[in-house]
């Protein structure tokens, strides 16, 4: 039971993390000079499959099911390479000669699908949480 709360734990961290990053991101998404002197990068984060502690391991050597599980971490946050946005304002102090301004490559609507499936992830993850507590809390007023 704890197994499963523990890695909808994982979950829920690394959705919120999600979250977290696609609000900066669309904060950002007319951020036209950051501290390189570059328009805003849209970041997102790398996923990855959380592995055993050394406890586990030898745990699991002693007690072989292929079936568990391990939850998810964050491995890092990248930028995206894909190119900036160029739009036509000559007025924009971060214009070139030509009256071009490089936007961020921040796309508020893809940002947005993105949130709600964050928000799905997150809200699954805590299904589950509510379900293994329920199931405790019922096998414990069995011994009652």
């Amino acid at each position: 039971m704890f197994k499963a709360i523990d890695i909808s734990a994982s979950g829920l961290t690394a959705e919120r993390l999600r979250m977290n990053i696609i609000s900066n991101n669309i904060a950002n998404a007319n951020t036209t000079r950051t501290e390189n002197g570059e328009p805003f990068r849209r970041k997102l984060p790398v996923f990855q499959e959380r592995e055993d502690s050394i406890s586990e391991k030898l745990h699991g050597n002693l007690f072989s099911d292929a079936h568990r599980g391990n939850g998810v971490r964050v491995m890092s946050v990248i930028e995206d390479d894909t190119a900036f946005k160029m739009i036509y304002n000559p007025g924009h102090p971060d214009a070139s000669k030509e009256g071009y301004v490089k936007m961020p490559n921040v796309d508020v609507v893809k940002e947005m699908v993105d949130l709600i499936s964050a928000s799905r992830a997150y809200e699954a993850n805590l299904s589950i949480v509510d379900t293994s507590k329920t199931l405790v809390q019922r096998l414990l007023n069995l011994g009652k």
